[in-house]
């Protein structure tokens, strides 16, 4: 199955929270004032859509498709509740 293009897999929320918790990690600035450790700061950078990150997808037929964030996150929070 191919997710729509406004819906994230639970694989790429995983990597968006690490790949940002990384870059917090390792001196990016942080978006958010918010206490706590990086994975903390990159969830509520996503909750906030504040987030500096794309999602493209490469598909069978070699076609890119970009995710849009918002609507993702959007859909995210309204299925899951939380990050």
């Amino acid at each position: 199955m191919i997710y729509p293009k406004d819906r994230l897999t639970r694989f790429e929320m995983a990597r968006l929270v690490s790949a940002r918790a990384l870059q917090i990690e390792l001196g990016a600035p942080c978006f958010v004032d918010v206490k706590g450790d990086s994975i903390k700061k990159a969830k509520e950078e996503i909750k906030r859509k504040v987030i500096p990150l794309v999602v493209k997808r490469v598909l069978p037929n070699g076609e890119e498709i970009e995710v849009d964030m918002d609507k993702a996150i959007d859909n995210w929070l309204k299925e899951h509740g939380d990050i």
